[in-house]
């Protein structure tokens, strides 16, 4: 069983190579500073608490449990990590993506809301 989120040999091979483009790597921090932003500003203003990152994504408390947003999201073929088995029940590990993959997520988690998810 291959866990997500896993990077191959090769990808690793690609990605150290990928280091020696400067201009690739500079462009490609930006835009996942802009994804971060981006994620942080939806989720806080679903009322979730989301902490500074400086990573390649947001760990969101969802204000309950964690589960429920989990299955509304793979459900509409999108997947994030929870966390409960770090004992963080109410929270989601969210990769940051491009913006329109970003919007994607916060439209369903908005809409998951209006069904009553989380209330």
């Amino acid at each position: 069983v291959r866990q997500p989120f896993n990077v191959n040999a090769l990808a690793q091979v690609a990605a150290i190579a990928a280091l020696d483009a400067t201009d690739h790597v500079r462009r490609s921090q930006d835009l996942n500073r802009a994804g971060v932003a981006q994620l942080q500003a939806g989720l806080v203003g679903l009322g979730w608490s989301v902490p500074a990152s400086a990573g390649n994504f947001v760990l969101a408390d969802t204000g309950g449990p964690a589960a429920p947003w989990n299955e509304g999201l793979l459900q509409a073929g999108i997947i994030v990590r929870p966390v409960a088995s770090y004992g963080l029940p109410r929270h989601l590990r969210i990769t940051a993506g491009l913006p329109e993959q970003n919007e994607r997520l916060l439209q369903v988690l908005r809409m998951l809301r209006e069904r009553g998810v989380g209330a």
